[in-house]
């Protein structure tokens, strides 16, 4: 490996994709259990190499000489080779400093919680610091010397202004998990996540819904990378380019999801915008078929509507972690809530519209099967249709024109 990445777990990294736009070398994923780090820093068989959790600090007593930002840090997140001797960087510190000052996030004279105390939460407080943050509270899962724990957080400092999250809690595959309740934090003006794989974790969508400024953290994690490429490559890259790779990887990471009524054209409208988009594509009601190997209607007719649910939701969960697909939901997806934020985590969300009087009746739909249901059904999930989607997609022409204007709309949502 001449250029790469070391961390317990690297499943979920964006990094090789990242570096390789930003320089023309390969950029290697290297898994690396603890037992084996003394054994890789013997051999130094690397040009340059970043450093992720949980190595960020435990690296430092095999570099040769660490620089003074960090130092002032306290961990290292970049390590270059210069003929056997290990030089220490950190870039978390510009990358983190990069994304509070592009989306206007002020912490001067602010209360900030920062959760977690690892190498990651060291380069965010010393940016703190630099920002002449009021007071800075680490918050630790259990008693900690210079932290307190998340029961005495919000006893005693629910009234923070800012909140970032450094732990790897929320991330991919554990969407499920989130580090906060929000709902003592009444104060709070902006939530950071460092996390980026959800593009939206739980802790981002929770931050969203209560109209706070949430920001995810894929704008760090492109931003220290060119700030460790300069360092690679002792070369100098412009700030835009930044912002080119994080639009480029939103447009190659996010998926397209399609929601509406059965028959509203989804499925048809789904596949050839996949191809359009250059992406994947998933029938979510196929993929239940296949699962439970049956009919949907007859699979209603044995268990009932709410098993069905249980199975649909677990079909959505599966695929709104993967990247870059065009979902077609099943009608009633929008009834249950969590099923949403999972869509929502790596999804732009699209509601077809089509005239009721379009709209097929029976043909194995199981709620549909006459006039009068399908009508009554229409009345009941569109508020919750409206409600979800970040646009709305007509179809009553040809599907050319709908393909399209899906396609615009996706690229909208790109740009806020």
């Amino acid at each position: 490996m001449e250029y790469g990445l070391i961390g317990e777990k690297l499943g979920h990294s964006f990094s090789k994709m990242i570096h390789e736009k930003l320089a023309n070398y390969t950029y290697d994923l290297h898994p690396l259990p603890k037992s084996e780090l003394n054994n890789f820093f013997e051999k130094k068989e690397f040009r340059a190499i970043n450093v992720t959790i949980p190595y960020k600090i435990d690296v430092m007593p095999y570099l040769y000489h660490i620089d003074d930002k960090a130092k002032a840090v306290g961990s290292v997140n970049t390590i270059v080779n210069q003929n056997g001797k290990l030089f220490g960087y950190n870039t978390d510190f510009d990358g983190f400093l990069y994304l509070l000052n592009k989306n206007h996030i002020d912490v001067k004279n602010k209360k900030v919680l920062v959760l977690g105390k690892g190498g990651a939460s060291k380069a965010i407080i010393a940016v703190l610091n630099y920002l002449q943050a009021k007071e800075i509270i680490t918050v630790y899962y259990k008693n900690s010397p210079n932290t307190i724990t998340y029961e005495i957080c919000q006893k005693l400092h629910n009234d923070a202004d800012v909140i970032i999250n450094t732990t790897p809690v929320g991330m991919y595959p554990n969407i499920d998990d989130c580090p906060i309740d929000l709902e003592h934090y009444t104060k709070c003006k902006a939530v950071v996540d460092i996390i980026y794989n959800p593009i939206k974790t739980k802790l981002i969508l929770e931050a969203q819904k209560r109209n706070i400024i949430a920001v995810g953290g894929l704008e760090m994690l492109i931003a220290q990378a060119k700030y460790a490429v300069e360092i690679f490559l002792n070369t100098s890259i412009s700030e835009h380019r930044i912002d080119d790779i994080y639009k480029e990887l939103l447009f190659e990471k996010k998926n397209v999801v399609l929601i509406g009524m059965p028959s509203c054209g989804k499925t048809t409208i789904g596949i050839e915008l996949a191809k359009l988009l250059q992406k994947d594509f998933v029938d979510i009601d196929a993929e239940i078929v296949s699962k439970i190997g049956m009919p949907i209607s007859d699979y209603f007719e044995k268990y009932g509507e709410c098993a069905f649910r249980d199975i649909e939701q677990e079909v959505i969960k599966e695929y709104s972690v993967k990247n870059n697909f065009v979902i077609s939901t099943g009608g009633g997806c929008i009834k249950r809530k969590q099923n949403m934020m999972y869509l929502y985590m790596n999804g732009a969300i699209l509601f077809i519209q089509r005239d009721l009087s379009k709209l097929v009746v029976g043909e194995g739909r199981p709620l549909s099967s006459s006039i009068e249901a399908l009508e009554k059904m229409y009345q009941e999930r569109l508020p919750l249709y409206t409600l979800y989607a970040q646009k709305s997609i007509e179809n009553n022409t040809t599907t050319e024109y709908a393909v399209n204007q899906s396609k615009t709309a996706f690229l909208d949502i790109l740009q806020k």
